[in-house]
């Protein structure tokens, strides 16, 4: 007798010696009565506890048990229950009759019967129906479920739609399901999709989780008008934790077959991508065709970090054949550079080798970009110095490379006094700095020194308030601040125009060029100037929350003497004032931001660049976007993007981005999406500018997206992400 009671406490776990402690409510004997309802329990933590409402035991060689008036057992999170139970020494196992249900935090099964075996932990069902917890359900002939948390099914159904709906569903011979790994398998697989048969494969891998798995993923299917009809084939493989890599074949029916490889590596120290592509014989330019990429990140424990940055394609027109995107159509020069840095709480080190791929034919050798082999720069910082001062060193050598032109080395270093009074609500910061850069030059022209140097001192007063007041009204407490800032520099002239110009450019007017001292961005050039710098910013902060809801910026430079030194073939600067520059930003409504930017200049000059940007948002499935863009003589652009519901289950989405200048859309694209409970569809077609020269190209792209399954035709989610400001494909 004490052995059947040791096996029923036993249930599902490891078998226990007979003379284990057993704790059981009641007295176990032939019979309970039938209002005692008998719990058993085995001082063992693994243990089961098992709860019957009757148990009628028989005696003999053979001792049996039977559990009436409903059973329940318990072993941690799990639970199981039905009407009866009957005990099987023999075979070691408990069977379940009557309404069998089964629950633990992944699973929930309904069966009719169910056989319970204590020494392997197994668990099966006859004429089951069960639901995960991703929101599947299926029913199957038979399901077997043990304590590691594997189901495997015979004859089965699976789908995510909610019950009462079967948009989709698949149907197998046998499905596994390892919800601990997150991975199911399938093998005698069909697919049906509104009862229609939509795919059918011998063996099937599909994810239940978001864990990652090595195996083929679903095709991507597209068209372009510029490489004909499109498939994609990812192969996924999880080499380790912290490796894996996509296989993907990519058949472009006017070219061939392109294979891209993407490989990601992350360990304590380095992380990275290597991306490589190849299309072995391209068939309308009779050439083969290949690009590389690497991304590379290294932070070691010494505060030294490394970055390694590498592209390069084959030919100028790689990414306008094969890139797919406006923006890599656009792109001019490819990046490759090797660096290092190092940071402590007053210092900065920094080193790179820097070369560049020009793919823009349109660029003349002489205009390329030199090579930096090598650049290093120093930047020092220490404050609270003798008598309050703060000290500061910026420095750099490089040496400019390039196949035409003037070549060579260039030495600058800049130390800087400051005096900086600071209190609550204001500051003012004096600063003496003199910046001294020599050259020793190759390849100049005749005439030219080939070590040239300058020396200027720069003389500057930094100065700010910060203004405070509540603003009371409506129920809510608001804050407002009105920042002014004056910045005066002085520097003296001296004549440049010997100096070479390797990396020195005129930068667009900004907020930050506003308040710097050189109006030249890069050292090449120092510009010799009188000037004042003025600006205001204003806030308005929610207090409770600490939201800004409005932010305003104005600011000018005014000159009081002419700057004589400019670039090569630029004219002479004699303004007596910048244009005006204008930023504001606007979050007053929790639905509606606007953000404008805006530079004009004085007298007649009208405006010179202009941007404003609003987005409406009342719902995470309802956005739309307004967007403008002017500069004088190169650019206007409007721009308008949106997705928007025109139903529960259907929405509309798209961009129209416009350039006034030309007279003609830029992109343009427009897309429909539906989305049931289980079940999803993206249409979008999409024209816009492949090429430099304007040639347009169109695509189209069909998504059907099976929810807990997979997607299956183009990633048009992804394209709808980066056109759409603020779209999410999980929004809806």
């Amino acid at each position: 007798m004490k052995h059947l009671i040791t096996a029923i406490c036993l249930f599902g776990l490891h078998a226990a010696q007979a003379e284990e402690p057993l704790a059981c409510e009641n007295t176990l004997g032939t019979r309970l009565a039938d209002d005692a309802p008998a719990t058993i329990l085995l001082d063992n933590p693994d243990a089961i506890q098992l709860e019957a409402g009757r148990v009628e035991a028989q005696l003999g060689d053979n001792p049996t048990a039977s559990l009436t008036a409903g059973i329940v057992l318990r072993r941690g999170d799990k639970l199981a229950g039905a009407d009866s139970a009957i005990y099987d020494p023999e075979s070691r196992a408990l069977y379940l009759v009557g309404d069998v249900r089964y629950e633990d935090p992944g699973t929930q099964i309904l069966s009719d019967s169910a056989e319970f075996e204590y020494d392997s932990g197994r668990i099966g069902f006859s004429g089951a129906e069960f639901s995960l917890g991703n929101n599947a359900r299926g029913a199957a002939a038979r399901l077997q479920i043990d304590q590691n948390g594997l189901l495997q099914l015979n004859e089965v159904s699976y789908t995510t739609c909610p019950p009462g709906s079967n948009d989709w569903i698949v149907e197998a011979s046998d499905i596994d399901l390892d919800t601990q790994s997150g991975v199911g398998t399938a093998r005698g697989m069909k697919l049906r999709f509104q009862g229609i048969p939509v795919l059918w494969a011998p063996y099937l891998s599909f994810p239940i989780s978001d864990a990652r798995k090595s195996g083929v993923l679903v095709p991507e299917i597209g068209s372009t008008s510029r490489s004909g009809n499109e498939i994609r084939v990812p192969w996924y493989w999880n080499i380790a934790p912290n490796y894996d890599a996509t296989i993907t074949p990519r058949l472009l029916t006017d070219r061939g077959v392109q294979l891209q490889t993407q490989f990601r590596y992350l360990t304590e120290i380095h992380s990275g991508t290597i991306d490589a592509e190849y299309l072995n014989d391209d068939s309308l330019v009779n050439d083969s065709r290949s690009y590389i990429g690497v991304d590379h990140r290294s932070l070691f424990r010494n505060r030294w970090r490394n970055e390694i940055e590498f592209r390069r394609v084959s030919d100028n027109q790689y990414f306008e054949d094969l890139g797919g995107s406006l923006s890599a159509s656009t792109t001019t020069h490819l990046n490759r550079a090797l660096r290092f840095d190092h940071h402590t709480d007053s210092l900065s080190l920094f080193g790179q080798i820097q070369d560049f791929q020009t793919i823009d034919d349109a660029i003349l050798p002489d205009d390329e970009p030199y090579r930096r082999l090598p650049q290093l720069l120093a930047t020092g910082f220490w404050p609270d110095r003798w008598l309050g001062m703060a000290w500061r060193l910026d420095g750099e050598l490089v040496n400019f490379d390039r196949d035409v032109g003037v070549t060579g080395w260039r030495l600058n270093v800049a130390p800087e006094v400051q005096l900086p009074f600071e209190r609550p609500g204001w500051f003012i910061t004096p600063a003496v700095a003199v910046d001294y850069t020599s050259y020793d030059l190759s390849d100049t022209l005749p005439g030219q020194r080939q070590d040239p140097d300058r020396l200027l001192p720069i003389s500057s007063i930094d100065m700010g308030l910060v203004l405070e007041r509540l603003m009371r009204g409506n129920g809510s407490r608001h804050l407002q601040t009105i920042e002014p800032r004056l910045l005066y520099v002085h520097v003296p002239f001296e004549d440049q125009t010997d100096l070479p110009v390797f990396d020195t450019i005129m930068p667009d007017l900004n907020l930050v060029q506003l308040f710097r001292k050189n109006r030249f961005l890069g050292i090449d050039r120092i510009a010799d100037t009188d000037q004042l710098s003025v600006g205001v910013t204003s806030r308005v902060l929610d207090i409770t929350t600490g939201r800004e809801l409005l932010t305003a910026t104005i600011g000018q430079i005014r000159y009081f003497s002419t700057s004589n030194v400019t670039l090569p073939l630029a004219p002479g600067f004699s303004d007596e004032s910048s244009d005006y520059i204008a930023e504001m930003r606007f979050l007053l409504l929790d639905n509606l931001n606007f953000d404008l930017g805006h530079q004009w200049g004085t007298g007649g000059n009208g405006t010179t660049q202009s941007q404003a940007r609003m987005q409406y948002r009342p719902a995470s499935n309802k956005i739309l976007n307004l967007a403008y863009r002017f500069r004088r003589d190169s650019l206007e652009q409007g721009d308008v993007s949106w997705s928007w519901p025109l139903t529960s289950k259907w929405n509309f989405v798209g961009r129209y981005n416009y350039s006034f200048r030309d007279s003609e859309p830029l992109e343009e694209f427009y897309g429909l999406e539906y989305e049931s409970c289980c079940w999803g569809l993206r249409v979008v077609s999409r024209r816009f500018i492949s090429t430099r020269d304007g040639t347009r190209e169109t695509t189209f792209g069909l998504q059907l997206v099976l929810k807990g399954m997979t997607s299956v035709g183009t990633a048009a989610d992804k394209m709808l992400e980066r056109g759409i400001l603020g779209y999410s494909a999980d929004s809806r």
